[in-house]
């Protein structure tokens, strides 16, 4: 097992500055930025959430309670999500300001890269949606367009817009239907959620709604116009994503118009 699912299996709410980890890096003035690399930049993350006024209070309890739903995830779902090959599920979901977006209707203008996040409280998922954004001027001169699917509520990824404007489509799934048919639906065990209250100061209910503790196993996947995936990526250890430079060769083998 992974042992970083029992120390870090909830981040606190700690004031993390992302936008210093993602400085992009210009070799001369007429080059691209590089294409942003996910696992440098945890490593630089960790760092900070490691420090001890960012450590959470955790007991042996706390451990055993967050390495068996760690090990019971990995029984469950060895192997989440769709995979390459599959037929994308289509779906309608609103954004944050009441805008239904469908994927059918995304894919008649190109690619998509549809990636599913935690919400604004985990800190890898904000790393990661930063490099997205970061990334996607390169996505984008491959006619994609850039979706993300969270189970936190509208008013929480406003929040998030204000803050980071985000130049892509954020959209919530209430009911968990998108996040089920991409097989990645987790549901958070009533002992964990116990644990992150205590141990992390984190109520996923504050996030997510009354009732609603479930989780997606964060995934990406990059779907051609026909709707076929392409290039698919989700774990189990939920600090692992797909990079933005897999992203961009999964986009550079897609047909031409």
């Amino acid at each position: 097992m992974n042992k970083s699912h029992g120390k870090l299996a909830i981040l606190p709410a700690v004031v993390v500055t992302v936008n210093l980890l993602i400085t992009p890096v210009v070799h001369s003035a007429q080059a691209e930025p590089a294409v942003p690399n996910y696992s440098e930049k945890v490593k630089e993350l960790e760092k900070i959430l490691s420090a001890p006024k960012n450590a959470p209070k955790i007991n042996e309890h706390d451990k055993a309670v967050m390495e068996k739903a760690a090990m019971d995830l990995v029984a469950e779902m060895p192997k989440p999500g769709i995979q390459v090959g599959a037929k994308a599920p289509d779906f309608s979901l609103k954004n944050p300001y009441g805008k239904t977006i469908k994927l059918s209707t995304l894919l008649k203008k190109g690619p998509v890269i549809l990636t599913f996040y935690r919400g604004a409280w985990c800190p890898y998922c904000n790393l990661q949606l930063h490099q997205l954004k970061q990334a996607l001027p390169q996505f984008k001169k491959h006619g994609a367009s850039l979706v993300a699917i969270t189970p936190q509520t509208p008013d929480k990824s406003v929040g998030q817009f204000k803050q980071d404007g985000f130049p892509f489509e954020v959209l919530s799934d209430m009911d968990y239907k998108v996040i089920k048919a991409y097989k990645l639906l987790w549901k958070v065990p009533p002992e964990l959620d116990a644990t992150y209250r205590r141990a992390y100061g984190l109520s996923l209910e504050a996030f997510n709604g009354p009732g609603r503790l479930d989780l997606p196993i964060p995934g990406t996947f990059v779907i051609d116009r026909a709707g076929i995936v392409r290039a698919a990526f989700a774990n189990t250890d939920w600090k692992k994503r797909m990079e933005p430079v897999d992203i961009l060769a999964a986009l550079q083998k897609l047909p031409k118009k």
